[in-house]
């Protein structure tokens, strides 16, 4: 498949991570996400039910972000590509969880985890 739409820089605040630290404090997460879909009928007909709203996926990626903690970015990467496949349209979803704020005693511009799921 060669149409895709892409969500990059989505910044939500969360609660993930080892440290208790991490959880009570919470840090910015930043999500990229690069869906794979046939876009021919939202082109040809101009209607946004055609295809997949970008702005309510934000929310919904937003949602999960912001809402129940987890240990690991690996696993917020799984549960936020469910997200983006839970549209049947999306044939494969591109998920990168991006955690600028890590804690790591040594200086680093990122740190990023990508998973890729396909139906």
């Amino acid at each position: 498949m060669s149409d895709r739409i892409s969500l990059h820089g989505l910044r939500v605040r969360g609660h993930h991570g080892v440290f208790d630290f991490e959880r009570r404090d919470g840090q910015d997460f930043v999500v990229d996400v690069e869906l794979e879909l046939d876009l021919a009928k939202a082109a040809a007909g101009d209607d946004v039910t055609d295809t997949v709203h970008y702005g309510e996926l934000a929310g919904r990626l937003a949602e999960v972000i912001a809402g129940e903690p987890v240990n690991l970015i690996e696993t917020l990467a799984e549960r936020l590509a469910a997200v983006c496949l839970a549209d049947a349209r999306v044939t494969a979803a591109t998920v990168t969880v991006h955690k600028p704020q890590a804690p790591i005693p040594l200086e680093f511009a990122d740190v990023a985890v990508t998973v890729r799921r396909t139906r």
